[in-house]
Protein backbone atom coordinates (compact mmCIF):
# COMPACT_ATOMS: atom_id res chain seq x y z
CA UNK A 1 0.00 0.00 0.00
CA UNK A 2 1.03 3.09 -1.05
CA UNK A 3 4.85 1.51 -1.72
CA UNK A 4 5.76 1.18 2.21
CA UNK A 5 6.10 -2.11 4.00
CA UNK A 6 3.86 -2.71 6.95
CA UNK A 7 6.33 -1.92 9.22
CA UNK A 8 6.99 1.38 8.17
CA UNK A 9 3.02 2.15 8.34
CA UNK A 10 3.60 0.49 11.78
CA UNK A 11 6.34 2.82 12.98
CA UNK A 12 4.75 5.81 11.55
CA UNK A 13 1.49 4.95 13.79
CA UNK A 14 3.43 4.33 16.93
CA UNK A 15 5.39 7.79 16.43
CA UNK A 16 2.09 9.78 16.06
CA UNK A 17 0.65 7.80 19.30
CA UNK A 18 3.64 9.00 21.39
CA UNK A 19 3.95 12.54 20.08
CA UNK A 20 1.10 13.58 17.60
CA UNK A 21 2.00 15.33 14.62
CA UNK A 22 4.96 16.59 15.36
CA UNK A 23 6.52 12.83 15.71
CA UNK A 24 5.91 12.11 11.79
CA UNK A 25 8.24 15.42 11.32
CA UNK A 26 11.92 14.12 10.31
CA UNK A 27 13.80 16.71 11.45
CA UNK A 28 17.71 17.45 12.99
CA UNK A 29 17.08 18.47 16.60
CA UNK A 30 17.83 15.24 18.41
CA UNK A 31 15.75 13.96 21.67
CA UNK A 32 17.62 14.05 25.12
CA UNK A 33 16.99 11.96 27.79
CA UNK A 34 18.21 12.10 31.57
CA UNK A 35 20.06 8.64 32.79
CA UNK A 36 16.91 8.48 35.45
CA UNK A 37 14.44 7.69 31.68
CA UNK A 38 17.40 5.83 29.85
CA UNK A 39 17.95 3.25 33.85
CA UNK A 40 13.82 3.58 34.11
CA UNK A 41 13.36 2.51 30.58
CA UNK A 42 16.19 -0.35 30.47
CA UNK A 43 14.63 -2.04 33.76
CA UNK A 44 10.87 -1.95 33.21
CA UNK A 45 11.84 -3.94 29.70
CA UNK A 46 14.55 -6.35 31.32
CA UNK A 47 12.06 -6.95 34.20
CA UNK A 48 8.94 -7.80 31.44
CA UNK A 49 6.75 -5.07 33.17
CA UNK A 50 6.19 -3.68 29.62
CA UNK A 51 6.99 -4.33 26.00
CA UNK A 52 9.27 -2.60 23.79
CA UNK A 53 6.73 -0.54 22.01
CA UNK A 54 5.30 -0.11 25.59
CA UNK A 55 8.62 1.27 26.60
CA UNK A 56 8.91 3.37 23.56
CA UNK A 57 5.51 4.99 24.01
CA UNK A 58 5.87 5.50 27.84
CA UNK A 59 9.10 6.92 28.06
CA UNK A 60 8.73 8.91 24.28
CA UNK A 61 11.80 6.98 22.83
CA UNK A 62 11.89 7.31 19.19
CA UNK A 63 13.13 3.97 17.86
CA UNK A 64 13.89 0.53 19.29
CA UNK A 65 17.22 0.85 18.01
CA UNK A 66 17.81 3.48 20.88
CA UNK A 67 16.47 1.34 23.81
CA UNK A 68 18.64 -1.23 22.48
CA UNK A 69 21.25 0.50 22.63
CA UNK A 70 20.87 1.63 25.89
CA UNK A 71 20.42 -1.85 26.93
CA UNK A 72 23.73 -2.60 25.28
CA UNK A 73 25.08 -0.18 27.65
CA UNK A 74 23.56 -0.98 30.60
CA UNK A 75 24.31 -5.32 30.46
CA UNK A 76 27.68 -3.97 29.81
CA UNK A 77 28.08 -2.65 32.94
CA UNK A 78 28.36 1.10 31.16
CA UNK A 79 26.56 4.44 32.92
CA UNK A 80 23.82 5.59 31.32
CA UNK A 81 24.87 9.25 31.17
CA UNK A 82 22.11 11.92 30.63
CA UNK A 83 21.78 13.92 27.21
CA UNK A 84 19.43 16.42 28.17
CA UNK A 85 15.66 15.86 29.97
CA UNK A 86 14.07 14.00 26.92
CA UNK A 87 11.66 16.68 26.01
CA UNK A 88 10.47 17.23 29.77
CA UNK A 89 11.45 18.55 32.66
CA UNK A 90 12.52 16.25 35.43
CA UNK A 91 14.16 17.70 38.99
CA UNK A 92 17.07 16.31 39.34
CA UNK A 93 17.42 17.60 43.18
CA UNK A 94 15.08 15.72 45.09
CA UNK A 95 13.93 17.23 48.28
CA UNK A 96 12.83 16.27 51.73
CA UNK A 97 9.03 14.12 52.40
CA UNK A 98 6.88 13.37 55.26
CA UNK A 99 5.87 9.98 55.50
CA UNK A 100 2.27 10.76 54.46
CA UNK A 101 3.50 12.99 51.49
CA UNK A 102 4.88 9.75 50.36
CA UNK A 103 2.33 7.52 50.97
CA UNK A 104 0.16 9.85 49.29
CA UNK A 105 2.96 10.02 46.23
CA UNK A 106 2.67 6.30 45.38
CA UNK A 107 -0.91 5.99 45.60
CA UNK A 108 -0.88 8.43 42.65
CA UNK A 109 1.91 7.23 40.97
CA UNK A 110 0.46 3.40 41.09
CA UNK A 111 -3.09 4.98 39.96
CA UNK A 112 -1.38 6.81 36.97
CA UNK A 113 0.32 3.64 35.69
CA UNK A 114 3.20 4.19 37.52
CA UNK A 115 4.39 7.19 35.45
CA UNK A 116 7.44 8.37 37.71
CA UNK A 117 7.77 11.40 35.38
CA UNK A 118 4.43 12.81 35.47
CA UNK A 119 4.45 11.84 39.25
CA UNK A 120 7.92 13.80 40.03
CA UNK A 121 6.53 16.80 38.12
CA UNK A 122 3.46 16.91 40.36
CA UNK A 123 5.19 16.72 43.56
CA UNK A 124 7.59 18.49 42.70
CA UNK A 125 10.10 15.59 43.52
CA UNK A 126 13.07 13.92 41.76
CA UNK A 127 12.00 10.98 39.25
CA UNK A 128 13.94 8.49 41.40
CA UNK A 129 12.23 9.34 44.51
CA UNK A 130 8.92 8.84 42.52
CA UNK A 131 10.41 5.44 41.24
CA UNK A 132 12.17 4.60 44.57
CA UNK A 133 8.89 5.60 46.93
CA UNK A 134 7.18 3.04 44.44
CA UNK A 135 9.50 0.12 44.44
CA UNK A 136 10.19 0.04 48.21
CA UNK A 137 5.89 -0.18 48.97
CA UNK A 138 5.94 -3.07 46.19
CA UNK A 139 8.62 -4.56 47.67
CA UNK A 140 8.05 -3.87 51.36
CA UNK A 141 4.52 -2.73 51.83
CA UNK A 142 3.79 0.90 53.60
CA UNK A 143 6.44 0.13 56.69
CA UNK A 144 8.82 0.77 54.08
CA UNK A 145 8.23 4.10 53.14
CA UNK A 146 9.21 5.23 56.64
CA UNK A 147 12.06 7.26 56.81
CA UNK A 148 14.49 5.18 59.36
CA UNK A 149 17.75 7.51 58.96
CA UNK A 150 19.35 8.75 62.15
CA UNK A 151 17.52 7.90 65.29
CA UNK A 152 14.40 7.20 65.92
CA UNK A 153 12.43 9.49 68.12
CA UNK A 154 8.99 7.71 70.08
CA UNK A 155 7.31 10.64 69.31
CA UNK A 156 7.61 10.23 65.39
CA UNK A 157 7.03 6.82 65.51
CA UNK A 158 3.69 6.60 63.28
CA UNK A 159 0.41 5.18 65.72
CA UNK A 160 -1.15 1.84 65.02
CA UNK A 161 -3.99 4.06 63.47
CA UNK A 162 -2.29 6.09 61.60
CA UNK A 163 -0.42 3.31 59.70
CA UNK A 164 -3.95 1.64 59.10
CA UNK A 165 -4.87 4.58 57.36
CA UNK A 166 -1.80 4.47 54.91
CA UNK A 167 -2.28 1.09 54.10
CA UNK A 168 -5.93 1.71 53.25
CA UNK A 169 -5.24 4.68 50.58
CA UNK A 170 -2.88 2.14 49.31
CA UNK A 171 -4.92 -0.59 48.89
CA UNK A 172 -7.83 1.46 47.89
CA UNK A 173 -5.47 2.98 44.94
CA UNK A 174 -4.30 -0.97 44.13
CA UNK A 175 -7.73 -2.11 43.48
CA UNK A 176 -8.73 1.25 41.43
CA UNK A 177 -5.90 -0.12 39.32
CA UNK A 178 -7.05 -3.56 39.01
CA UNK A 179 -10.71 -2.41 38.63
CA UNK A 180 -9.76 -0.26 35.64
CA UNK A 181 -7.56 -3.53 34.21
CA UNK A 182 -10.24 -5.74 34.47
CA UNK A 183 -12.62 -3.30 32.34
CA UNK A 184 -10.27 -2.68 29.53
CA UNK A 185 -9.82 -6.65 28.98
CA UNK A 186 -14.11 -6.99 29.35
CA UNK A 187 -13.83 -4.43 26.65
CA UNK A 188 -11.11 -5.91 24.97
CA UNK A 189 -12.77 -9.50 24.85
CA UNK A 190 -15.94 -7.83 23.55
CA UNK A 191 -13.80 -6.30 20.92
CA UNK A 192 -12.34 -9.57 19.42
CA UNK A 193 -15.52 -11.48 20.31
CA UNK A 194 -17.20 -8.75 17.68
CA UNK A 195 -14.55 -9.80 15.14
CA UNK A 196 -14.32 -13.28 15.50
Amino acid sequence: MYGMSEGALKGWIRLYNAFGWEGLVTGSKARHYSSEIKQAAVEDYLSKRLTGPEVLKKYKIRSETQLQNWIMKYNGHEELKSSGTGGCTIMTKGRKTTFEERVEIVRYCITHNRNYAETSQKYGISYQQARNYTVKYESGGVDALKDRRGKRKPLEEMSELERLRAEVKLLQAEKKRAEMEVSFLKKLEEIERRRG
